[in-house]
């Protein structure tokens, strides 16, 4: 027997989560040398994802979202990846590392219908395992797509990415200058505006706590041309700003609202810019688009961009698990470990 750490969805927030109380840290005895049923695998965990879009799974059941709600008592999930321990799957030896949905636990058995959702990450750039669920997981996938398949970015764009220091942002911003796209960033710290300057090289950043948006992106539009490509995490007021100054015949990537994830939401008053300047706005899933032929792209183009440092990687770490307070950072816009929030058991 071996004592397992997890972590259980404990009550629903009212509000923004609570640390012990939303989440709870609790430890359980698990047999990991009993015998697997077929198609089982035993992992050990290397890391996990946090990811804003979990505090919308910590609801009442009965309300119906585009991700299943967790459930009360039970360990939650996320993106991950684990070390094949013991393997009853054909696809899959000891000594493997594979990426999905795991536990938020330090070791898993996983039924057949939950291990034959895993890949395993070939990893010939020989990258750390937490890359695998940021710049290289499903934040760096729904980056790609809101560029090459939503905004079509090009050589000559100007985007403006709301929420720039989040996961989604970083690949954002390193992929807008692959591309030859001019970029404009916001953040909620000058800690982290100072960071986009001197890392992402962004042409324009600014604190949205601190200065107004809308006179930023007017000054931008007077000096340089208005700007062309919204990528927008965050919606609220950044997306009501951007909806008045945006060019004629602009894109927009509508990926998450950080803004609304634990309130009310705002209410956008610049909606019918949409018609009068021919705007293309348009919202997506990334898991709903990742074909094998998506995936071999994006592990063909991006993997090389970050092992040669053209897509700048800043991660927030947490060693093991804690009782919610790492995901509850997510949140605080004053914290100064910021960066790609992830779990660490190595």
């Amino acid at each position: 027997m071996v004592a397992v750490e997890q972590l259980i969805f404990n009550s629903i927030p009212s509000g923004k989560p609570i640390p012990g109380e939303t989440l709870k840290k609790i430890t359980k005895e698990v047999d990991l040398d009993a015998p697997l049923e077929e198609g089982s695998v035993v992992l050990k965990t290397k890391c996990l994802s946090w990811d804003p879009y979990l505090r919308g799974r910590m609801r009442d059941e009965s309300k119906e979202s585009y991700v299943p709600a967790f459930k009360l008592g039970e360990v939650i999930a996320n993106f991950g990846v684990g070390e094949v321990l013991q393997s009853r799957n054909s696809q899959f030896k000891k000594g493997d590392n594979l990426y999905g949905s795991l536990d938020f636990a330090t070791y898993q058995v996983l039924p057949k219908e939950r291990a034959d959702s895993l890949v395993v990450l070939e990893n010939k750039e020989n990258l750390p395992a937490t890359l695998w669920v940021g710049c290289l997981g499903m934040p760096g996938q729904t980056a790609a797509w809101a560029l090459q398949q939503v905004a079509h970015v090009k050589k000559g764009d100007t985007v403006f990415v709301t929420g720039a220091m989040g996961p989604v942002g970083q690949v954002t911003l390193g992929l807008c200058h692959a591309l030859g796209a001019r970029t404009i960033a916001s953040a909620g710290s000058a800690e982290k505006v100072q960071y986009l300057r001197d890392v992402y090289k962004v042409d324009c950043a600014f604190n949205y706590k601190t200065e107004d948006a809308g006179e930023v992106l007017a000054k931008w539009n007077k000096e340089n041309g208005p700007f062309t490509v919204l990528v927008d995490n965050v919606a609220g007021p950044q997306l009501d700003a951007a909806l008045e100054h945006i060019a004629r015949g602009g894109r927009i990537a509508a990926i998450g609202s950080i803004e609304s994830y634990n309130g009310s939401a705002y209410g956008i008053r610049n909606v019918f810019q949409v018609v009068a300047k021919e705007l293309k706005w348009e919202g997506f899933i990334i898991l709903n688009h990742l074909t094998p032929e998506v995936l071999k792209k994006f592990y063909d183009e991006v993997p090389p961009l970050v092992a040669n440092g053209s897509i700048p990687v800043k991660e927030a770490v947490t060693k093991g698990l804690d009782n919610g307070e790492s995901f509850a950072a997510l949140f605080d816009s004053e914290n100064s470990n910021f960066g790609k929030a992830v779990i660490s058991f190595e």
